[in-house]
């Protein structure tokens, strides 16, 4: 039973707290009924990704098992059957879409364009160069819209912005990672590897990094949002953003991490610390609208 566990990945729905974004930064997180909403989404999208991760571990069950890690995996150990797992992906799927749906259309329509996307990605996409990453930073975007979706509320573009950045800053780390600790495996575990190299990635992670922190400087510092969230105060959070995307950084290239960004979340220190941080500051400022007097 816990191996079945195992396979829906119950660590990788981290990823899913983006649904939360709107719930914060629209100012009702101590609505009790978009709190609960928040959560049910929350749910709905863990439903679904888990059905997708266990489509594609059957996809990948040859790749998966010549990976170092990877190959620990539940389906690729053959400690849950591929035929078991396909059953479990397709009773997950409609519960989530089923939720999604029962929230609203709009909320079930992002969960199912979600699931379409990463079962071509599955299938083929993932084998797309650059796309293949595209496809992974998409995936936060719905997530975000889903969570503005489920409660009702519109969402900065700035914020889309910052997210899209960051995650596919995140994606190419984790692309980074694969080549580097696979080495001349690496094109063997995943073909797509073959048409990236750890310069050309590089200069894309450097680029998306200064995007992600200039995204997020505009976002604190535009008028509308000011006037919206009622702080000018958020700009102070900015230094924290910067720390954390350098911190990742330093973790990437000196201790040869960043093939898991929930993995990293969930075991370093200083990375949780600068998470805390940067949330407990901004749920300060835009709660208790915290002006400082800096847009005059």
């Amino acid at each position: 039973m816990l191996d079945h566990l195992r396979a829906l990945r119950p660590h990788q729905w981290v990823k899913n707290a983006f649904v939360f974004a709107a719930l914060v930064f629209s100012r009702k997180l101590t609505d009790g009924e978009a709190v609960i909403e928040s959560l049910l989404v929350f749910a709905a999208f863990s439903a679904v990704a888990s059905s997708i991760y266990l489509i594609n571990d059957i996809s990948d069950y040859e790749r998966d098992r010549v990976h170092p890690k990877k190959r620990n995996r539940p389906i690729a150990a053959d400690k849950v059957s591929r035929r078991t797992a396909g059953i479990m992906a397709l009773l997950l799927a409609p519960i989530g879409l089923g939720l999604g749906f029962w929230l609203n259309m709009r909320t079930g329509g992002t969960l199912a364009a979600y699931g379409l996307m990463n079962l071509a990605y599955s299938v083929r996409l993932k084998h797309v160069v650059l796309l293949d990453v595209f496809i992974i930073a998409a995936g936060f975007l719905f997530r975000v819209s889903a969570g503005a979706f489920a409660i009702e509320v519109g969402i900065s573009p700035w914020l889309l912005l910052c997210t899209f950045f960051v995650s596919l800053f995140l994606a190419m780390c984790k692309r980074r990672h694969e080549i580097e600790s696979l080495g001349e495996q690496a094109a063997n575990h995943r073909g797509i590897l073959a048409e990236y190299s750890v310069p050309f990635i590089d200069k894309m992670v450097s680029a998306l990094a200064a995007m992600t922190i200039m995204s997020y400087a505009l976002y604190t510092i535009d008028p509308a949002v000011v006037q919206k969230l009622g702080t000018d105060g958020l700009v102070v959070s900015l230094p924290l953003v910067v720390l954390g995307v350098f911190r990742y950084l330093y973790l990437v290239h000196r201790h040869d991490m960043g093939g898991s960004p929930t993995e990293v979340a969930l075991t370093d220190r200083g990375v949780q610390v600068i998470v805390g941080l940067y949330v407990a500051l901004t749920i300060v400022c835009i709660y208790f609208e915290v002006q400082l007097g800096l847009t005059g």
